[in-house]
């Protein structure tokens, strides 16, 4: 168990520590309150030392946000400096964006048993918490950063997702698991043409949204497979909710037997994931991807199709090209029997400013329906 020590009021103090980002804890620690600037919270953080909050919570946020703007300020551009290549561009904005998380995640908010914030005007987040925790009579510290995620991330699973190809009904993401906000993708099962099939898996559910696609589509035996206990407990919710026949269970990968259909929605971006909360988008060495084409045809069913939901930007980004997907292709024994394409709608692949940009304007998600050679 991780613990977080510092020294207040002339006494030695020692508590538990949580990152479900699995940041290690800070090894300093300061007091911070209501009368702390923001240029010195942001100097030590930046120095790696950590604030611990003793004033009002909203304070406590606003000195977030303001720290935030000190990191998001647009560097200086030095004259004749090249620009970086789209696969420079894209380690850079990693490094950037891990550096940013690290600093803000050194603002640190106190918990009394459960999951109650002793501070002034502090919100109700008992029930944020306990989705993600799962009870605790313990007293802990966790970063405010990580606290307005487990916030957001309740607020969503509260009101949900709605989702076009379900007719509008909605699927309520859990903490951790990702959300089907890119509804592109879920589009793509919804109208890519169905084999003559009585029974599909879905690799890897998540949230279990395409099983329920599959399902409303009429398909008769759904198997929806995650090696993540929050995934198959999210998954489960959601399909009991919608009414959909679905059999979600634990798995690497693929159940036993075979189907006339097999889709699979694997990150899409071959680059190791900086969190446990990336593995949905980044997957090193694209993981997931390889091992779902290499066990594809050996769990189809003769005349079979498996439905392989994939971005290009990782192409974009120099990190794959698509001559190595085509052979992933060929070495496991597949072949292209037609693909749907679409675009992304969301804002980052319209915003000029984003430092992805040229990737993400060109973004293609695909629907690639490959069967046994």
């Amino acid at each position: 168990m991780d613990e977080i020590s510092w020294q207040e009021d002339g006494r030695d103090h020692r508590v538990r520590w949580r990152s479900e980002s699995g940041a290690p804890p800070p090894r300093r620690v300061v007091i911070a309150d209501d009368e702390t600037r923001a240029d010195d919270a942001f100097r030590l953080a930046s120095e790696g030392t950590a604030l611990l909050w003793r004033g009002d919570f909203q304070n406590a946020r606003q000195l977030l946000n303001a720290m935030a703007r000190r990191i998001d300020r647009p560097p200086r551009r030095r004259r004749n400096k090249p620009e970086p290549s789209q696969v420079q561009a894209f380690h850079l904005h990693r490094q950037a964006r891990a550096q940013r998380a690290r600093t803000l995640g050194m603002l640190l908010i106190p918990f009394t048993p459960g999951h109650v914030i002793p501070l002034r005007r502090a919100p109700d987040v008992h029930d944020a918490c306990t989705e993600a925790y799962g009870p605790d009579d313990q007293p802990y510290v966790t970063s405010l950063r990580e606290l307005l995620g487990l916030v957001g991330a309740h607020e969503w699973r509260e009101k949900g997702v709605p989702i076009p190809a379900l007719g509008g009904d909605r699927i309520h993401p859990h903490y951790g698991v990702f959300s089907p906000i890119r509804g592109e993708y879920v589009d793509l099962v919804g109208e890519a043409p169905l084999p003559p099939t009585k029974a599909a898996f879905d690799i890897g559910t998540g949230t279990g949204v395409l099983a329920a696609v599959l399902a409303r589509r009429g398909v008769e035996r759904v198997v929806a497979t995650d090696q993540d206990p929050r995934a198959l407990a999210c998954a489960q919710e959601n399909l009991k909710r919608l009414g959909a026949e679905v059999e979600v269970t634990q798995a690497d990968l693929f159940p036993d037997g075979r189907a006339g259909l097999i889709v699979c929605n694997p990150p899409w971006v071959p680059a190791k994931p900086s969190s446990p909360l990336e593995h949905a988008v980044y997957d090193l060495g694209g993981q997931m991807l390889r091992g779902f084409l290499s066990g594809l045809a050996g769990h189809l069913e003769p005349g079979g199709e498996g439905w392989l939901i994939l971005s290009d930007l990782a192409e974009h980004l120099g990190l794959r090209t698509r001559d190595d997907l085509l052979a992933l292709f060929e070495a496991s024994g597949l072949k292209v029997a037609g693909r749907l394409d679409t675009r992304p709608r969301h804002p980052r692949a319209a915003d000029p400013d984003d430092p992805l940009h040229a990737a993400r304007a060109a973004e293609v998600t695909s629907l690639w329906r490959l069967t046994a050679r």
